[in-house]
């Protein structure tokens, strides 16, 4: 339970630090629509993309993993679509890139405060 916690505040703040820097693709409403969204993303990552990976294994071998990232900016995308004050303009190639410098930022965050 502790470390679903902090994963939850750290992918938070991932996601505040992620619309500072990019405002034309990530707009956040507040605070509590950040910690919403991690909280589904953390849910959407643990129940969808598990099974997600499993049906796409082939082409995730085939690209050599890169397709992982089409599979975080799907579930980003989802997340955005739920969450009332979440949204990533730009269609779905800015999702991805978004989705990459969200785990970029959310794995630099939880090293920095001792994952």
């Amino acid at each position: 339970m502790r470390r679903f916690l902090f994963r939850w505040i750290v992918n938070s703040l991932a996601l505040i630090v992620v619309a500072m820097f990019m405002k034309d693709r990530v707009f956040l409403s507040d605070y509590g629509a950040a910690v919403m969204a991690a909280l589904i993303l953390g849910v959407v990552n643990a129940i969808v993309r598990p099974v997600l990976l499993v049906l796409t294994l082939p082409i995730n071998l085939l690209t050599l993993g890169l397709f992982t990232l089409i599979i975080n900016g799907l579930m980003l995308s989802v997340v955005s679509n739920v969450v009332n004050g979440f949204a990533i303009r730009g269609g779905f190639s800015s999702t991805v890139l978004v989705a990459l410098v969200l785990s970029i930022v959310s794995g630099l965050l939880g090293g920095l405060l001792g994952d």
